[in-house]
């Protein structure tokens, strides 16, 4: 898994996948634990959660995980959001909190 931060979605007129017809996609950017940039580029992934641009997210980047929670076993998917982050601790210490961020 992935930590990233929503950061703009994709609009495509035309729906060439039918696993993920109907699907909106997000232009996510993985960060370290505080929020930081990744060494690692944005990614595009399919939003399964209703997350939006700001939204610190869980992403799984491996097509057989992707494949399995959209139940569809021949699609050509890789990357989902999977679930929001409320808080990042790290050796006892939050050093994310979505209440405090801002």
């Amino acid at each position: 898994m992935i930590l990233a931060e929503v950061i703009g979605t994709v609009v495509s007129p035309t729906e060439q996948v039918p696993a993920v017809a109907h699907s909106k996609l997000l232009v996510v950017r993985p960060v370290k634990p505080d929020g930081e940039p990744a060494a690692s580029k944005p990614r595009i992934a399919i939003d399964t959660i209703g997350a939006g641009v700001g939204d610190r997210v869980l992403v799984i980047d491996e097509g057989n995980s992707g494949r399995q929670i959209l139940g569809a076993p021949n699609a050509a998917v890789k990357t989902l959001v999977v679930g929001f982050v409320d808080a990042v601790e790290v050796g006892g210490q939050v050093v994310y909190d979505h209440r405090s961020d801002g």
